[in-house]
């Protein structure tokens, strides 16, 4: 049964080839960015090794950009050579030969199956654009000519990330990332951008200022490079007896005159055309993109995760690349900036990931900068049968998710990876910041996770990581309900006082997940969150959307 029409803004977690192909619909989405992880940092000598059953999934993982060959890999691959598009299955399959049963060919793999799912969700007058690096990007355009045809590549765009480093001594330095762009049809939702000119550009081209508005122009030729131009020969001025080819009819001459737009030398030279600076679009945007900067330590809408794109970046690709109203679809959502772009621009959006970090990021960034914003969100526990089900498949799955539903900060391991471990200050799992006080300095309310027994021993060590990292609140999350002497020991703990609220909360607090689904909150002071919030976005006086700090 086909998948029916996805309303509104959506976000799936799980791994984005089901979804693709159980909820988006065919020629359902207008753009689509996707920027997969890979590493990128290991060595060619480690991408292309022979591997022989590796023990870790070819499975998409936020931050988690290594690719491996085995069973997995094996059956997608199988099923690219024998059931899907004979073409891409030939493609991978003379691949294989070139490069071998390595993580550069999982990777190959695992993308062009779902690029297969990205194309026939695309409109006809859609667009495709695959952020990579160069490490994968040839590799890449194969598999990507293959799929949408050689004739529907429209760029490869080159995105300036990073600075010049001096710690290249064999090569020249490595400072960009590649975005592949592809339309699905001849005929594409296309609106060109401009960037203001450089100001070595207005000095160079625009140093003429009017003297009665303060405005900058430079002079335009007025002849027609064409000599053949009957209908376009006369004489101007009318009365020089010069008679020449111009570029306009002489009644659009005669009005540009008039309105002072036509400039005659004194000494009798060639009529020029007065060009404002101010009414010019600025200069095209080219395939290299240098004025767009990374996300930097100091960047106001910086959230910490390792592979964030600047907002910019994906502002330009939609604003391009669609319209408003239309859907735009990331199958790699990470941290949410196609997302938040989207809906800044008033476009629908649906996300995907695997990780349900991710998922709850998204979420918390969407809330923050669009206050009372409605989004559906796919594939997370929504009672407790769900969530013990997801214990028992994935226990740093659920540990994240429980994590989520307090807003804690997730603390050790690799966020997204299924090697999960616990944080640099033992017996913590999640960490919440918050200011209650004239100090500014954040206080710290300290996260446990159980998914599994529980006892009075687990609320003990709980007290004692507190009076150890000299935290004000302990919370306890588990998925048993406690017993009794867990509770007693919890409300021996007492209080702690807030000076900035006036309020005593309790210093330990044991909250059950069927509790949280219900509702129920730490009892700590407001406001507190998960992640560094996001900047509000609001309208701005031509109605669409722009960013506040914070």
């Amino acid at each position: 049964m086909p998948p029916t029409a996805i309303s509104g803004n959506t976000l799936f977690y799980g791994d984005n080839l089901p979804i693709l192909r159980e909820h988006i619909p065919s020629e359902s989405v207008d753009l689509v960015y996707l920027d997969p992880p890979f590493n990128s940092n290991r060595s060619y000598s480690v991408l292309f090794r022979d591997e022989q059953g590796a023990e870790s999934p070819a499975q998409i993982q936020a931050f988690d950009d290594t690719w491996h060959w085995n069973q997995q890999t094996e059956a997608v691959y199988t099923e690219l050579v024998t059931e899907i598009n004979g073409q891409v299955g030939a493609v991978i399959g003379a691949l294989r030969q070139v490069i071998g049963t390595n993580q550069m060919m999982a990777y190959l793999v695992m993308m062009a199956v779902r690029l297969v799912e990205m194309h026939r969700v695309l409109k006809p007058t859609g667009s495709m654009y695959l952020h990579c690096d160069p490490t994968a990007s040839h590799y890449l355009k194969i598999v990507l000519d293959t799929i949408f045809g050689p004739e529907k590549f429209r760029n490869e765009i080159i995105w300036q990330r990073s600075a010049p480093k001096s710690h290249a001594f064999t090569r020249y330095p490595s400072t960009h990332d590649v975005l592949l762009f592809y339309g699905k049809g001849d005929i594409l939702t296309w609106t060109t951008t401009y960037v203001g000119h450089r100001e070595e550009y207005i000095e160079s081209h625009y140093a003429n200022t009017e003297p009665e508005t303060g405005r900058h122009y430079t002079l335009g030729d007025l002849l027609n490079p064409n000599k053949d131009r009957p209908n376009l020969t006369y004489e101007f001025p009318p009365g020089s007896g010069r008679v020449r080819v111009w570029r306009w009819t002489r009644e659009r001459m005669m009005e540009a005159w008039q309105e002072g737009r036509v400039i005659i030398p004194k000494e009798g030279g060639v009529p020029r055309y007065k060009r404002y600076l101010d009414e010019m679009q600025g200069t095209p945007v080219t395939s290299v993109w240098t004025d767009i900067p990374p996300i930097n330590s100091q960047a106001a809408e910086r959230l910490g995760y390792p592979t964030q794109k600047p907002l910019a970046l994906l502002e330009r690709i939609i604003n391009a690349s669609s319209n408003p109203g239309d859907v735009v679809l990331d199958p790699f959502c990470g941290c949410g900036t196609a997302l938040a772009a989207a809906q800044k621009l008033d476009r629908q959006w649906i996300g995907i990931d695997i990780t349900h970090l991710a998922i709850a990021l998204n979420k918390y960034r969407l809330e923050q900068m669009f206050p009372g914003i409605h989004m559906k969100i796919v594939g997370e526990p929504v009672d407790l049968g769900a969530a013990q089900q997801l214990a028992h498949d994935d226990r740093y799955q659920f540990q994240w998710w429980a994590l989520s539903l307090v807003r804690a900060r997730p603390l050790g391991g690799e966020i997204g990876s299924k090697s999960g471990k616990k944080g640099s200050d033992q017996g913590i799992d999640g960490l919440i910041n918050y200011i209650d006080d004239n100090s500014s300095k954040p206080k710290r309310a300290l996260v446990q996770v159980k998914s599994g027994h529980v006892k009075v021993g687990d609320i003990r060590d709980l007290v004692g990581t507190l009076e150890r990292e000299k935290a004000q609140i302990g919370v306890f999350i588990t998925l048993e309900d406690p017993t009794q002497p867990m509770i007693t020991e919890a409300a021996a703990a007492g209080f702690y006082h807030s000076p900035g609220w006036g309020q005593d909360y309790p210093r330990v607090q044991i909250l059950t997940v069927a509790e949280l689904l219900a509702g129920a909150p730490v009892q700590m002071p407001p406001p507190f969150g998960t992640f560094k919030q996001a900047p509000r976005s609001k309208p701005d006086s031509q109605g669409a959307q722009g960013e506040l700090a914070f």
